[in-house]
């Protein structure tokens, strides 16, 4: 039997497991795993600058792509602390990342040694499972159990802790010998699909809630076929954008209290009948849950059993794996199709798209200072369909969710429950990773960029091209929009007048300076005819650099961004909305009035 390292036996695991590249900062616990990962060669590392960015980083690389596991490496103590904000992104959105971590000698645990912290202890409640081995000879069993965890029910990370004497104790190990655990994935039964399709037959205007699981599943094209096949309009979750092309016939619109569309609500509050797949009923989409479910029958399919009920009680719950309930979706509606027992839905598709040409927000004003509005349109005509955007959270987020377009799956990248501000620039870097040669576009307030702006560095370091569009209001903005229930306006403006940048007047940080400083590129646009050509001119800096290319937009100062605090039939649309074809220029729909 071959002998080598527990770190280089973890490190074949990898590979044979799938894996091709890591993040990571190298330390002096973790420096045995290091050292098996040069020897034995085959992944490829990006090194960041702040080790909480390399678990967004593998996140985005997790989210890109079918199959993709992250992989995010840091040394003992504050390292596996600084990853618990990516773990718990990753757990709250169901995204499979590896964590491992280095740690001091097994005999010195107790012992106040150096940076030696339970970090499994810590971890457990975000992860699926969170390991410090203690005998070298489990290591190939507990890496082997790390994927089968993250691979099986409802994905998730996991994170393995590493004491250096395990990483350099010799154990046998035989790569040629090792097989990945089979994956567990609960299917559902004929008699649960033929029930819940009877539900749909019985109602007049069903609409299918498409949420992220499909995505995790690969099921996107089945969730496509079994609306097709029964003219069901879909509603994707802020996960599940993209599941069908926003300009499908069948896309209804998003749900919900900020990241949602007029129409979409509107044909919400219209239907009679929701089929969830794959979603949780996170309450920025319900708001409400009086307002959400009145009215209406629900069937919910879920991975997970213990989802079922959570938030409200369905008519009938399913747990199931989404692509494995979809291909009974499909199978029985073909089965009833060419039976012709299924209910032309033309009408009520129909004016799914009648509201959608009808219930729009204003984007087009040429407002100086810039209104973010106008940012969004000139987004749509610089970037195509094959864009991926990536973003996490705030005003900057929201106003996207409404207003950009997005036509493929993983194409809409979005840390949607936990939101912490500096995902961004780490998870765009691990999204451009996966898709080198993709058009990546990062979206960001100013405060979400501040957060992690250091790990600009890493794509100029390791030659990752993206496009990151910066909204600049020198504000907290989603915050103090919040502080208006308060009647405050609180610790939440960042404008101060830049000693070095006179010419910037309130904005304070010169994010120009700042980008070149660590290597990249940058474009500050002032004017409203300005944006389109800078947008074209990133992407021809991305593509002849390789590095990532910050277009920082500058903003008025307030701008209300359309949500409401309570039912989704209680949004206020705080500006104007389109009242004539030239408000929304690149609307999906032409707008029509009332």
């Amino acid at each position: 039997m071959p002998r080598m390292t527990a770190a280089r036996a973890a490190v074949e695991i990898l590979k044979l497991e799938g894996v091709t590249n890591a993040f990571g900062v190298p330390g002096a616990a973790i420096n045995p795993f290091y050292a098996a990962l040069k020897a034995g060669g085959g992944i490829d590392h990006t090194l960041a600058r702040h080790v909480e960015g390399a678990s967004h980083m593998a996140e985005g690389y997790t989210r890109s792509r079918a199959g993709n596991i992250g992989v995010c490496i840091g040394t003992s103590g504050p390292a596996g602390t600084d990853m618990i904000t990516g773990l718990y992104s990753a757990i709250a959105d169901s995204v499979p990342i590896l964590c491992i971590t280095g740690q001091a000698p097994v005999a010195k645990l107790h012992k106040e040694d150096f940076q030696a912290v339970d970090i499994a202890s810590i971890a457990k409640p975000v992860t699926k499972a969170a390991t410090t081995v203690l005998e070298a000879a489990q290591v190939p069993g507990v890496f082997q159990q790390a994927f089968h965890l993250m691979r099986s029910g409802r994905p998730g990370p996991v994170l393995i802790d590493l004491p250096i004497d395990v990483q350099l104790t010799e154990i046998e190990f035989d790569p040629e010998t090792y097989q990945p655990l089979p994956v567990y994935k609960p299917a559902a039964s004929r008699a649960q699909i033929e029930k819940a399709i009877g539900l749909l037959l019985a109602s007049e205007r069903p609409v299918i809630v498409a949420g992220g699981g499909i995505i995790n599943a690969d099921a996107c094209e089945l969730l496509v076929e079994f609306a097709e096949l029964t003219g069901t309009p879909v509603i994707p979750t802020l996960m599940g954008w993209g599941i069908l092309a926003d300009d499908h016939e069948l896309n209804a619109g998003m749900v919900g209290l900020q990241t949602s569309h007029r129409y979409g609500n509107a044909n919400f509050l219209e239907s009679d009948f929701v089929l969830g797949i794959g979603n949780r009923w996170a309450n920025r989409h319900t708001g409400d849950l009086a307002v959400y479910t009145k009215g209406r029958t629900f069937v919910h399919v879920d991975i997970e059993p213990t989802q079922l009920g959570r938030i409200f009680a369905p008519d009938l719950g399913i747990a199931s794996d989404a692509k494995a309930a979809l291909e009974l979706f499909v199978e029985v509606a073909k089965e009833l199709k060419a039976a012709g027992r299924l209910p032309d839905r033309s009408a009520w598709a129909a004016s799914t798209q009648e509201r959608k040409a009808r219930l729009q927000r204003r984007t087009h004003f040429d407002n100086v200072p810039l209104k973010p509005q106008r940012v969004y349109e000139e987004m749509n005509r610089a970037f195509g369909p094959e864009t991926r955007y990536v973003t996490t959270i705030g005003l900057s987020q929201i106003a996207g969710a409404q207003m950009l377009h997005v036509y493929k799956p993983r194409h809409w990248i979005n840390c949607g429950q936990a939101g912490p501000l500096g995902w961004t620039i780490p998870a765009a870097l691990g999204v451009a990773t996966a898709d080198p040669e993709g058009q990546v576009v990062a979206l960001s307030g100013d405060y979400d960029f501040q957060f992690m702006l250091e790990e600009l560095a890493v794509g100029a370091q390791h030659n990752i091209p993206y496009v990151h569009v910066l909204v600049n209001n020198s504000y907290l903005g989603l915050i103090r929009q919040a502080q208006r229930n308060l009647d405050i306006n609180f610790q939440v403006n960042l404008e101060f007048e830049n000693i070095n940048s006179p010419e910037l007047g309130v904005y304070g940080v010169d994010h120009v300076k700042v980008v070149e400083g660590l290597g990249c590129k940058a474009i500050r646009v002032t004017e409203p005819d300005q944006l389109l050509s800078a947008f074209e001119e990133a992407k021809k800096l991305a593509a002849e650099f390789r590095v990532p290319v910050v277009v920082e937009a500058i903003l008025e100062r307030v701008t209300n961004i359309s949500m409401g605090a309570a039912g989704i039939d209680a949004i206020n649309e705080w500006e104007d909305i389109a009242t004539e074809p030239g408000h929304a220029p690149t609307s999906i729909r032409p707008f029509v009035a009332s």
